[in-house]
């Protein structure tokens, strides 16, 4: 059925709906359905998305500033943000590699979209860039981290000795007691995120490797 000339596309009331073309002239792709794709629509997609690609580490930095927004008063001595910042002054002051720097930074960006999740959240988002160990001590450092507050909060401190036998148990420990536990102090002489942005923009500047 042809598309009526003033159809609008959902949520964008007062918008005319892309007919094949972009409102600038830029081709567009025309299928509804990925099945009825051609090669020349899908090579145009991929380019558009390797563009997009390329702008990775500023949507990654925008994710961190954001947890100085999302939530303005946690209840902490420190925003989110600060604690971050904290976390990955840290880690660069003990001469972490830059993976490891960067891992820190961004272990907690889940927090406001994947509150019960937020370690598994940031571990995907370094997995294609970072090794599988870093990964693994971002994904499971919620657990390891009731170590410390559980007894106050009626959470299981020993959660963490699931986890006693796996190659990676100490390291996991290590980041939390070095650069998560300890980084909510106001008076701590933290770097301010640029700082961070040329490293965020070597991590996620690699060829990912898709795992």
């Amino acid at each position: 059925m042809p598309g009526r000339p003033h159809d609008t596309e959902p949520g964008c009331r007062g918008h005319r709906a892309y007919d094949g073309l972009m409102s600038s002239g830029t081709a567009r792709a025309t299928f509804t359905r990925m099945r009825d794709g051609t090669a020349e629509e899908y090579a145009l997609i991929n380019a558009r998305e390797a563009a997009y690609n390329r702008t990775l580490h500023l949507r990654v930095l925008d994710a961190v500033r954001a947890l100085g927004a999302a939530e303005p008063d946690p209840g902490y001595a420190v925003s989110r943000l600060v604690h971050s910042l904290q976390s990955a002054t840290r880690a660069e002051r003990d001469g972490r590699p830059v993976d490891y720097v960067v891992a820190a930074l961004i272990h907690d960006i889940g927090d406001g979209l994947a509150p019960y999740s937020h370690g598994s959240y940031a571990a995907a988002v370094l997995r294609p860039f970072v090794s599988e160990e870093l990964c693994w001590i971002v994904s499971h450092h919620p657990v390891f981290q009731m170590h410390y507050y559980g007894a106050q909060t009626g959470d299981d401190v020993n959660a963490r000795e699931a986890y006693r036998q796996h190659p990676w148990f100490d390291a996991t420990v290590e980041f939390c007691e070095r650069y998560d536990e300890n980084c909510f102090d106001p008076g701590y002489d933290w770097l301010p995120l640029e700082h961070f942005a040329p490293a965020v923009q070597e991590v996620f500047s690699r060829q990912p490797a898709f795992r």
